[in-house]
């Protein structure tokens, strides 16, 4: 099975985007905390979030999860 890391993907991603906290949470109608949250991994990002993340640095949900692109078979 593969290690779930959502908290550093999600930091990873904003960084080389070249955005803050809060400029993402803007982009995703969220709060500036509960980003800063998913990426201390105090918490995670709810269901219906997920895909927004996801279409907001275009990459699919798979790589918030891995860091990369799988197939089911894969993990």
């Amino acid at each position: 099975m593969k290690e779930i890391n959502i908290s550093k993907n999600i930091a990873d991603l904003r960084k080389r985007k070249g955005i803050t906290q809060e400029q993402l949470a803007s982009a995703l109608n969220i709060s500036p905390q509960a980003v800063s949250k998913w990426e201390t991994n105090t918490s995670f990002p709810d269901t219906q979030t997920l895909p927004l993340i996801a279409a907001y640095f275009e990459v699919s949900v798979d790589y918030l999860f891995y860091g990369e692109d799988y197939a089911y078979n894969d993990i």
